[in-house]
């Protein structure tokens, strides 16, 4: 399928050819939430940890002879009904990654891919040139394409790009080797230049 080309500053540029398989999807929305509920299950750290009464420190000795003190009968201070004592059901390091297969998550890719297409949320570029490391000139780009809320998905990310969008929360620069669907999702329009295009569908289909 040919889609509108446009350059990084609003102008058009002609049309580009793309994999229907990419971008001609049928939205599969189970297997979307699954996969975004796996990527970010993924990304929990998962280090929590509290100790359980045989962890504690101490405890060795009975605190107090079992009758004549007219208290309940304790064995040792560790006992999680004690003050400073260890935790019934203490939390320990737990992985919470969930299996995806492969085929799936490139499947859900280019559903999103396709949905923001068929939304009219999807802006590709050209190329995505920037001369300084400047916020304020991104910007200016962004303003000329018509987008205040974006993801800016190249080939490389690196240098000004990576820079210029360092400290803005609503623009967001990432490569397309490091697509994922939380980012896809999360921001009201997607920029995408042509070499990453290639890119994916080099990868995805």
């Amino acid at each position: 399928m040919d889609l509108k080309l446009e350059s990084f500053d609003g102008k058009k540029a002609g049309n580009i050819s793309v994999s229907d398989a990419l971008f001609d999807r049928e939205y599969n929305e189970s297997l979307v939430h699954q996969v975004v509920t796996a990527y970010l299950a993924g990304a929990r750290s998962g280090t929590h940890a509290q100790k359980t009464r045989s962890e504690v420190r101490g405890g060795g000795r009975k605190p107090f002879a079992q009758k004549g003190s007219g208290r309940a009968r304790a064995g040792t201070i560790r006992s999680p009904l004690w003050r400073s004592g260890g935790q019934t059901f203490a939390a320990k390091n737990r992985d919470y990654s969930q299996k995806v297969n492969r085929k799936m998550y490139r499947h859900a890719v280019c559903s999103i891919l396709s949905e923001l297409r068929r939304n009219d949320a999807l802006i590709i570029v050209d190329k995505v040139d920037l001369d300084t490391a400047k916020t304020k000139d991104l910007l200016a780009k962004t303003k000329a394409l018509g987008v205040t809320n974006a993801l800016i998905v190249t080939e490389n990310a690196a240098g000004n790009l990576d820079l210029a969008s360092r400290n803005l929360y609503d623009i967001s620069a990432t490569d397309a080797a490091h697509v994922n669907p939380v980012a896809l999702m999360r921001f009201e329009k997607v920029v995408m230049s042509e070499d990453s295009i290639r890119k994916l569908e080099e990868s995805l289909v």
